[in-house]
């Protein structure tokens, strides 16, 4: 079974309105694993692992999130997998 996993940075209005509990829950909804955690700059670092056509649809929600955020933009980097167990907030 092919794996990948991407990071994902997200910039807006993505912290204090639920954004890496809603990524956590639509990532372990999937089948994915890996992480979200807010950055000191304001934006939510994603890193997540699973089969490709998984991580892509989690990078398509990313793209507008939960309803009670902003996202203004994403950027992408393709990284080496690493085997996780379940999805953690940070």
């Amino acid at each position: 079974m092919s794996q990948i996993c991407v990071m994902v940075r997200v910039t807006g209005h993505v912290q204090g309105v639920g954004f890496r509990f809603h990524t956590a829950h639509e990532g372990l909804r999937i089948g994915l694993s890996g992480y979200a955690k807010n950055l000191p700059d304001g934006s939510v670092e994603v890193l997540a692992c699973g089969k490709p056509e998984k991580v892509e649809q989690l990078v398509q929600w990313l793209e507008t999130g939960p309803r009670t955020s902003r996202v203004d933009s994403l950027s992408r980097d393709d990284i080496a997998w690493r085997a996780l167990d379940g999805f953690e907030i940070m």
